[in-house]
């Protein structure tokens, strides 16, 4: 199993999270580990490399990054959980393609290890339980290293999701686990959602002490 070392990072303005993640990425070599990083953001509408500026409705205060991930635009914001993936594509020997469908079945792994039926669909990357959006997708992939990753709706306030077309759908309707029962906080969640990906990428997880 190649290792991964695991990052609490607690609540992180975007922008420099995302300088960051590009930074790490510029720099590792073949011999750098892979690293997940686990945090929330500050309320940040982001969006994605081809992302349509009709799809920002109406973003009052909130700031709008123009990011280079993929996808349209989308929520960030605290009680929100972020799970970063800089990884070596090659080295988990899935593909892009892999790596997404093994991030949409983490998810789906977990709500149902608490209690929730949720899907993804071929047509719209993400999680979904019914119709409603609880988990979205965007990576970029550089030197066949990726960075960005996934995030997923556990107590955050869903009201700017109405002030976008949420990941380019106009009307997308999107939920949390706390409407569905669940109280995760995002250090919980993490660590179970880290593990269940880490297990089907053949990755071996690797906590710092305080975490």
């Amino acid at each position: 199993m190649q290792p991964v070392l695991m990052r609490q990072l607690g609540l992180r303005d975007y922008e420099q999270t995302w300088r960051e993640m590009r930074a790490f990425t510029n720099q590792r070599t073949p011999q750098t580990p892979s690293e997940i990083w686990l945090l929330e953001h500050y309320p940040v509408f982001t969006q994605g490399q081809a992302g349509k500026a009709e799809h920002v409705l109406d973003p009052g205060a909130i700031p709008v990054v123009h990011s280079d991930r993929g996808g349209q635009v989308t929520y960030h914001g605290p009680g929100q959980l972020l799970l970063y993936l800089l990884l070596d594509l090659k080295a988990i020997n899935k593909g892009i393609r892999g790596l997404v469908s093994c991030m949409e079945e983490a998810v789906i792994q977990l709500l149902a290890h608490h209690g929730i039926e949720a899907a993804a669909r071929r047509d719209a990357p993400g999680v979904y339980v019914g119709e409603e959006k609880i988990a979205a997708l965007g990576l970029r992939v550089r030197k066949g290293y990726t960075y960005h990753g996934l995030a997923l709706n556990l107590d955050m306030d869903l009201t700017p999701f109405g002030y976008i077309n949420p990941c380019g759908h106009a009307g997308q309707q999107v939920t949390r686990l706390k409407d569905l029962g669940v109280d995760l906080k995002a250090p919980q969640a993490g660590r179970e959602l880290a593990g269940i990906l880490c297990s089907s990428l053949n990755l071996e997880p690797r906590w710092s002490p305080h975490d």
